[in-house]
């Protein structure tokens, strides 16, 4: 559903997708866990109700719904597994932002349209064994020749690149500049691999690259002009940061429904376990930290949609979110018994894919770092906190 098929009314497109949830995606999630990948047939309804294009304008072929809409859409689509938002992340998010605001004009019509239809997935090679926090410390390198540039690293833990069409990598050119470099992924000298095992999101795994001499033409050089890697990975990084955090809203959401469901129908002591206080107290808390998670999430979309990244937000978002979800996961294991631990219940693995998102785009210590030090900075420079909403 691209804009050729005509953009919908918002309203009418979320209610698609959360019915697409609740009939397609849920009642696949068995299937998927057996056969160890998103089902080919998911990803092609995926891509026919136009989820990779959410985030691009409808000049590139996408729906280009606002920030604040996107968040409500993945609030809905992450109800079911957060393996299904994995396959088209990093189209939505980093990479089609990165090339939508750093791109050439050449490269965004080359790329965005097919990234809208599904028919191009994109993967953003940024994180390398010396380079995770710090993403400063990229150590691949790209070496100019006469007609191009060759690029040597290696690239782990990253999301989607076994089944890429094509890669988005950060590489050192010059000696000191972190550029960007849009690679094919069957081109000669890149090489992925999977790791052997995977705690969370199994269905879904990160993957290594190994890139060994690999040529590719200058107009493959992300905005054609070197030294502006780093300003387009963060470019990316924020809208994905804020798809993170509304994604933790949804994982919570389901979880919290899936609890409430068996303490309801579950017996002990003579009476469903939701008529004890303490059950309840605990479904209580969650209830008001995931509500809590949603307001913020919301927020920052919305000032995100008002022209300025709200940098400092989103990074709150996504940190408190993220750690939310964490706490609701492990009290519904808990509230779940037996059952939490033993057997096939969707909550256990949501528990275990939900514990990666305190660690992708950027590990809660980071943004606990990065926050401290830009309240610090802010008050010393105009008196009030970062991204304030104090009259001045």
């Amino acid at each position: 559903m691209t804009r050729a098929a005509g953009k919908p009314d918002f309203d009418a497109y979320l209610r698609t997708i959360a019915a697409f949830t609740d009939d397609e995606l849920i009642p696949a999630e068995a299937e998927m866990v057996a056969a160890g990948q998103v089902p080919d047939a998911i990803v092609r309804r995926m891509a026919e109700l136009g989820l990779f294009g959410i985030s691009i304008p409808p000049a590139y072929g996408g729906l280009g719904w606002t920030m604040e809409q996107q968040v409500l859409l993945t609030f809905e689509f992450t109800r079911a597994s957060c393996v299904y938002r994995s396959r088209f992340s990093t189209v939505i998010g980093l990479c089609s932002q990165a090339i939508l605001d750093h791109g050439t004009e050449e490269q965004r019509r080359e790329m965005l349209p097919e990234m809208a239809a599904g028919r191009r997935v994109t993967s953003f090679a940024l994180t390398e064994p010396e380079a995770g926090s710090d993403a400063t410390n990229v150590q691949t390198t790209a070496r100019r020749t006469g007609d191009g540039w060759v690029l040597d690293g290696t690239k782990r833990y990253i999301t989607n690149a076994h089944w890429a069409d094509a890669l988005l990598v950060f590489a050192r050119t010059d000696g000191a500049e972190v550029s960007a470099f849009i690679v094919d992924r069957t081109a000669p000298g890149v090489s992925t691999r999977i790791p052997d095992l995977m705690n969370g999101h199994a269905e879904g795994p990160v993957a290594e690259i190994d890139l060994k001499s690999v040529v590719v033409a200058e107009n493959r050089l992300l905005g054609g002009v070197p030294g502006t890697g780093l300003a387009a990975a963060m470019r990316g990084i924020n809208h994905a940061r804020l798809h993170v955090a509304a994604t933790c809203v949804g994982q919570a959401t389901r979880m919290l429904e899936e609890t409430t469901r068996h303490v309801s129908e579950r017996h002990q002591f003579g009476a469903p376990l939701a008529d004890l206080g303490v059950v309840r107290a605990e479904l209580g808390r969650c209830y008001s930290e995931l509500e809590a998670g949603r307001a913020l999430a919301l927020d920052a979309a919305r000032a995100f949609d008002a022209g300025t990244v709200p940098r400092q937000r989103i990074s709150a978002a996504k940190l408190y979110c993220s750690e939310m979800v964490g706490r609701v996961a492990d009290r519904c294991v808990q509230l779940l018994g037996g059952e939490g631990i033993v057997g096939p219940h969707p909550v256990p693995r949501m528990w275990r894919d939900v514990r990666t998102l305190r660690i992708y785009e950027g590990a809660s210590a980071i943004h606990e770092r990065n926050l401290g030090r830009a309240m610090v900075r802010s008050v010393a420079a105009d008196g009030v906190l970062p991204d304030s909403y104090r009259v001045r």
